[in-house]
């Protein structure tokens, strides 16, 4: 099987049938797994079961727009429950954050306006970009937060909210349109600095995360420091109240 059908592939296994190197997690609309190639320290993506029985069947499935193609209600609803598994997602991979790195950086959710492989999925993935295996312009356009062609959940659900004209418009999810994006110029999504190429952006990006992760630990350790004094003065608090007692005791006697 070509590696751009594998998601479809997955979307109809058992959950408890696939690996544990790919699956993270699961519920009963949704399968999430670790991207094969992540482009930041975390990446995952959650994809919508296929429900037998159900009248979204996998070619419905297909993208984003084989979805909005469908009932809006149903697309809507598919979506909803593909957002709240991503959610759960994102405060286990903020644990981890907060476990192995002692502090927490954004987390974005969102779809490409575009994809490149079969079945529908939903990314959550780390903001720091940082990742061996992001190699080219394209990787990393499809995932600056501010280019267009990274379609944030929120932003997405938004449109069901909209007016008719504007969500007509939205879910067109014109192809071309889209792919010009990845061809844009290479500019930090965080300081708008130009960079003239990939290993350029990736060094500024490593640099980038390497002071957050300086700065973050730096306020944990004087939030520690601080923490430690007031424990300290709250003993003190308490062996003065504890002698003066006593020594009243010992008066009274």
């Amino acid at each position: 099987m070509s590696n751009l059908f594998i998601l479809r592939n997955y979307a109809q296994k058992v959950p408890s049938t696939i690996p544990s190197s790919i699956l993270f997690s699961s519920s009963s609309k949704s399968l999430t797994i670790y991207d094969s190639f992540p482009k930041s320290i975390f990446h995952f993506l959650v994809l919508p079961r296929v429900q037998s029985g159900s009248s979204i069947d996998i070619d419905d499935l297909e993208s984003l727009k084989t979805l909005f193609a469908r009932d809006k209600e149903e697309a809507k609803t598919i979506l909803n429950a593909l957002n709240e598994d991503a959610q759960g997602v994102k405060c286990e991979i903020e644990q981890e954050m907060q476990t192995r790195y002692g502090f927490k950086w954004p987390i974005w959710i969102g779809f490409h306006g575009a994809p490149s492989m079969h079945h529908l999925h939903l990314h959550v993935i780390s903001s720091d970009l940082c990742s061996e295996r992001l190699k080219n312009k394209k990787h990393y356009n499809s995932f600056h937060p501010k280019l267009g062609f990274f379609l944030h959940i929120d932003d997405v659900l938004s449109w069901f909210d909209s007016e008719p004209s504007y969500y007509r418009e939205m879910v067109q999810l014109d192809q071309k349109a889209y792919e010009k994006l990845l061809k844009e110029d290479l500019v930090c999504w965080k300081c708008e600095a130009p960079m003239k190429n990939i290993p350029t952006l990736k060094a500024h990006l490593q640099e980038e995360w390497n002071e957050v992760s300086k700065r973050e630990k730096r306020r944990a350790e004087r939030k520690r420091k601080q923490e430690e004094k007031q424990l300290l003065e709250t003993a003190d608090d308490s062996t003065s109240e504890f002698e003066r007692t006593e020594k009243k005791v010992k008066l009274d006697s």
